[in-house]
């Protein structure tokens, strides 16, 4: 079935990025050297974590209800496991910031999720657009 496994993934990793938030919340407001945390707030390492936390959340929200309508429509638009596909490697952005954090990886899979995501909701409306009036119901 089409578009369940976008649905898994973004709850998933909705999950991990709302706890990636209470570490966020930890560092600002608990942590030994908070201070020197907040004074990053706009630069650095704290900057970038805010945009994967918030990227994180967004994207898995996208799994989900592009896997919605995947699973809804799917049978009706052409190349739904492309874009469900394409959804799913759009994870990457936010997980690529974190590695860049972490690990000091490269921006590529940063790019790469971006692109994915992009194309896949791009994608998606295009395919509604076409999809004819009886076709919807």
């Amino acid at each position: 079935m089409t578009g369940k496994n976008n649905i898994s993934a973004g709850f998933l990793f909705m999950g991990l990025f709302m706890a990636y938030g209470f570490l966020l919340i930890y560092l600002r407001d608990f942590a030994p050297g908070k201070e020197e945390w907040i004074a990053g707030y706009t630069t650095g390492k704290h900057f970038e974590s805010r945009l994967a936390h918030v990227h994180g959340n967004l994207f898995a929200f996208l799994n989900v209800v592009i896997g919605f309508l995947l699973v809804h429509f799917g049978g009706r638009l052409r190349n739904a496991k492309s874009i469900s596909w394409l959804a799913l490697t759009g994870i990457l952005m936010p997980v690529g910031i974190l590695s860049e954090i972490y690990f000091g990886l490269p921006p590529i899979f940063v790019l790469i999720g971006a692109a994915a995501m992009t194309a896949a909701v791009i994608w998606l409306g295009v395919s509604f657009f076409k999809m004819k009036q009886d076709d919807a119901a």
